[in-house]
């Protein structure tokens, strides 16, 4: 296995994001979802955006958001894709704003998984949160990857969910994931990024020079 790319999601400081692009992401994330540790304004998302013009492709993660609230995050900051939860038709985002769109899928057993793309340019399977979760996903669980034994992804997909330093390369091995999305797997308490750990997690992604298991 080789050329897995890595989204760093989550990015709410100087320090992460500059660790992020440096360590060699293949995309950088910013959360406009309140409820979570690591939400961001779209004047704070532009002004670490700012920090390094051009460099790999920002990716913004809403929940369940209104066309206005997108419009209005867009209107202070460039994204090159918006990463959406909920009931949400990523058909009619890209229309409106000429965005790749990627749906977030909550994954707990083999009937989660996607058999289509439903509209998305990309699918990104997470853990299916608790039951008390207040957000869909950045809850530090990963799901059980065996359960994708026998699943062909229908079109590009990134796995998510409780990856870190010490299991990414189990979860490459075990799903033969295209790309991986890291944001509480990267971080030294909820919502604060740990620079060593970015540059970490992407170096065990880029040695991960495998075959999946079949």
């Amino acid at each position: 296995m080789t050329g897995v790319r890595v989204k760093i999601c989550g990015l709410n400081s100087e320090a992460a994001f500059d660790a992020a692009v440096e360590a060699g992401a293949d995309w950088v994330g910013f959360v406009f979802f309140p409820a979570s540790p690591r939400f961001v304004t779209p004047a704070r998302a532009a002004a670490l955006s700012a920090r390094r013009p051009g460099g790999p492709p920002r990716v913004g993660l809403f929940v369940a958001p209104t066309e206005a609230a997108i419009a209005e995050v867009l209107a202070s900051v460039r994204l090159d894709v918006l990463q959406v939860s909920g009931a949400v038709d990523p058909a009619v985002l890209r229309a409106r704003f000429g965005q790749t769109v990627w749906r977030a899928v909550g994954v707990s057993d083999a009937t989660d998984l996607p058999w289509e793309m439903a509209g998305a340019d990309a699918l990104l399977l997470d853990a299916k949160p608790p039951k008390d979760a207040t957000r869909p996903g950045g809850n530090a669980m990963p799901f059980d990857w065996g359960i994708m034994r026998g699943w062909t992804a229908p079109g590009p997909w990134l796995l998510a969910g409780g990856l870190t330093v010490a299991n990414v390369v189990e979860a490459l091995r075990m799903t033969g994931a295209p790309a991986v999305d890291v944001s509480s797997g990267v971080e030294s308490a909820p919502g604060v990024k740990d620079p060593e750990l970015i540059r970490a997690f992407v170096e065990a992604v880029r040695r991960a020079t495998f075959s999946p298991s079949p």
